[in-house]
C-alpha cells in the first residue's frame, strides 16, 4: 500500500493512493497515520480489504498539499557515510560501524513543502535519502531477518544540511542537520510488502532541472536489514520511527570549488524508484 497524510500542516487527514494512481480518503477506518496504526496489522489489513473492495471514498487531488506520511513521529535516526562512492567523494574512510546522529522530528515536513535556507547559510546542500519506518518496537534484534520483519514501509527523504554548521562550527554535526524544514519526508510510506528488496532502489536528485545524485541503495555500506539491527543494540526503536539510510555520491560537498551550494530560490527535485517524488522550492528563513 501506498499510504499518505494531506491538507494543511497541522490538520492532515489520512490517505491512500490505490493502484490506479487515484487518491482515497482513509479517515472513515482511521483516525492518522502514526505508530499506533503502523503496529497494528488487524488494521492495516482492514484497511487492504477496504481498498481490494474499492469501498474507499475518492479524494480530488487537485491543489491539495501532501504533507508528511506519518505523523506523531518519536525520532529520526540519521546514519552517515553510508555510501562507498559519498565517503569516497569526501574523502572519508568507510566507517567500521554505522555512524549515527539525530534530526528532531520537528525538521520534518511535506514533500513539497518549502525548504528554508537558514540565516548565515552559506553550504546548505543537499542528500536523496531512503527512509526506513518502524513498525515494531525493536530492541536488541538478533538478526537480519529479524530486523526487516520491524520494518512497516519505506519513504523518500531529503536530509537537507548545512556543511558550514556541521563541520566548521564546533561539537557534533547536530548544528548543521536541526536546522527548520531540513527533513522533508514522503510523499508516501510504501508498506514494506511492495519493497522486496530495499538494497535495489535508486536514488535520483536535480538541482534547477541538473542531475546531482544517480545511485542506488546496492551501494551502501551498511545495508537497511544491518542498519535495524545496529542501531537496535544502542537504543529501542518504537512504531513510527525513522531512519535516514545516507546519501550516495553527488553532494555540494564533494563537488570541486566553488561548491554549489543551495540559495534561496533554487528548487530542488528528487525521487526513490517506486516510493515517489520531491520538489521544493528555498527560500531565507
Amino acid at each position: 500500500m501506498k499510504l499518505l497524510r494531506v491538507g494543511t500542516a497541522g490538520a492532515e487527514r489520512p490517505a491512500l493512493l490505490d493502484a490506479d494512481g487515484t487518491l482515497r480518503d482513509l479517515s472513515g477506518h482511521v483516525k492518522d497515520i502514526d505508530g499506533g496504526l503502523l503496529a497494528d496489522e488487524a488494521a492495516l489489513g482492514r484497511i487492504r480489504a477496504a481498498a481490494e473492495a474499492g469501498e474507499l471514498p475518492v479524494l480530488d487531488a487537485d491543489g491539495l498539499r501532501v504533507g508528511p506520511p506519518v505523523a506523531g513521529i518519536g525520532k529520526v535516526v540519521c546514519i552517515g557515510l553510508n555510501y562507498h562512492d559519498h565517503a569516497a567523494e569526501t574523502g572519508a574512510e568507510p566507517p567500521s560501524e554505522p555512524v549515527v546522529f539525530f534530526k528532531a522530528a520537528d525538521t520534518v515536513i511535506g514533500p513539497n513543502d518549502t525548504v528554508l535556507v537558514p540565516r548565515g547559510s552559506v553550504k546548505t546542500d543537499w542528500e536523496v535519502e531512503l527512509a526506513v519506518v518502524i513498525g515494531r518496537t525493536a530492541r536488541y534484534l538478533a538478526s537480519h531477518e529479524e530486523a526487516l520483519a520491524h520494518v512497516a514501509g519505506y519513504a523518500v527523504a531529503h536530509d537537507v544540511s548545512e556543511r558550514q554548521f556541521q563541520i566548521e562550527r564546533g561539537g557534533t554535526w547536530d548544528k548543521g542537520k536541526n536546522c527548520e524544514t531540513f527533513n522533508p519526508l514522503g510523499p508516501w510510506l510504501v508498506t514494506a510488502d511492495e519493497v522486496p528488496d530495499p538494497q535495489a532502489l535508486a536514488l535520483k536528485l536535480w538541482v534547477n532541472g541538473e542531475q546531482k545524485q544517480n545511485g542506488s541503495t546496492a551501494d551502501q555500506i551498511f545495508p537497511v536489514a544491518e542498519v535495524v539491527r545496529y542501531v537496535s543494540q544502542f537504543m529501542t526503536l518504537y512504531p513510527g520511527d525513522i531512519i535516514n539510510t545516507g546519501t550516495p555520491a553527488g553532494v555540494a560537498l564533494g563537488q570541486p570549488e566553488p561548491k554549489p551550494y543551495l540559495r534561496a530560490g533554487d528548487v530542488v527535485e528528487l525521487e526513490i524508484g517506486g516510493l515517489g517524488r520531491q520538489r521544493q522550492e528555498l527560500k531565507p528563513a
